[in-house]
């Protein structure tokens, strides 16, 4: 016997079970005995039982499976938001397949188009390389749910954070607490103009001008990346100024505790020195030293919508597509 043609009932008659009782646990049915559960999995286990996915398919329309696209789990917050997507899709009895686009747009148009997601009822996909125009290869889409930014109008559900509010208010929390010379690590210019990066410098300097301030370009800091090193580096690059900042707003948290490493290796202290803001508020942002201030953008909001909606177009509805921001607040901690 190869293990492409064990069946159920195979499995079923080494654990001394039938077939049905064999579904059952691989389906995750909460009636099964522990014991049964446990035989039945050993004999998995022991004759190489492989779920046939496409027949599964066929009887339930459903693979048991859905799609995260993100650019990169390197970067804590999509780390962050791979889990939450989990948890969730648990409610609806999926498994999460993810898939790191690396903010290639050749690998975005493969996962979009739907060569890169075989076998899978859905796609939530957070594109970064995509933009205005690369609406067409959302024709047919309709289990799909857009992520971050709208970068592109199209017929599909699409779940946001409100990048340009949250960073308003973050950059109106340092103005409140008298710092005057604020810096921002962050902006790309390289990347579209509705991407997170131009949104939450909009909403850096938006909170700025409302103050009767600006920025000066010196305190705007390119990262085109946004992992450790570049906040690291920026805030380098902020504090050989003449006149360094005071406090630093950076995009995301990443870059954040990036820049209190550098504070800390030039022996300054946030916010004694520098004060220092995130954005994200990953887990890791409560246990630096000194816990991160940062922007809670409503993560967990964001994986329950998306996972919702798409479930309901999995089940066939066919109301028309929604568009839905999360909420967000700031969280104040010791570095600012």
């Amino acid at each position: 016997m190869t293990r492409n043609s064990v069946t159920m009932a195979d499995v079923g008659d080494r654990a001394g079970v039938t077939a049905r009782t064999v579904s059952n646990v691989l389906s995750g049915h909460p009636s099964v005995r522990p014991e049964t559960r446990e035989r039945v999995l050993r004999a998995v286990s022991e004759l190489g039982y492989r779920i046939n996915t496409s027949a599964r398919s066929l009887k339930t329309g459903r693979t048991g499976s859905i799609t995260l696209a993100i650019p990169d789990l390197g970067i804590d917050y999509f780390s962050s938001l791979a889990r939450q997507v989990m948890q969730e899709a648990e409610r609806h009895d999926w498994a999460v397949v993810i898939e790191q686009t690396g903010g290639r747009r050749d690998t975005e148009l493969a996962i979009l188009s739907g060569a890169r997601r075989q076998h899978s009822d859905g796609l939530i996909f957070q594109p970064h390389a995509l933009g205005p125009g690369d609406e067409r290869y959302l024709t047919g889409n309709d289990r799909l749910v857009i992520l971050g930014d709208r970068i592109f109008n199209g017929p599909v559900d699409h779940v946001a954070m409100a990048n340009v509010e949250a960073s308003k208010l973050a950059t109106q929390y340092l103005v409140d607490r008298g710092y005057r010379r604020i810096a921002a690590i962050g902006t790309n210019p390289r990347v579209s103009t509705v991407s997170a990066a131009s949104l939450r410098l909009d909403g850096f300097l938006q909170a700025l001008n409302a103050n009767g301030r600006t920025a000066p370009p010196e305190l705007v800091v390119v990262a085109e990346e946004w992992h450790l090193r570049d906040g690291s580096r920026g805030m380098e690059t902020l504090l050989r100024l003449p006149e360094p900042p005071d406090a630093v707003f950076c995009f995301n948290d990443t870059l954040a505790l990036g820049a209190l490493h550098q504070l800390a290796a030039r022996g300054l202290r946030a916010p004694d020195d520098v004060a220092v803001v995130g954005f994200d508020n990953v887990p890791m942002a409560e246990f630096s030293v000194p816990p991160l201030t940062t922007v809670e953008p409503g993560t967990a909001q964001l994986a329950k919508l998306a996972v919702d909606l798409l479930a309901a177009r999995v089940d066939g509805r066919q109301d028309p597509p929604q568009e839905i921001s999360t909420d967000c607040s700031l969280i104040v901690r010791r570095s600012a």
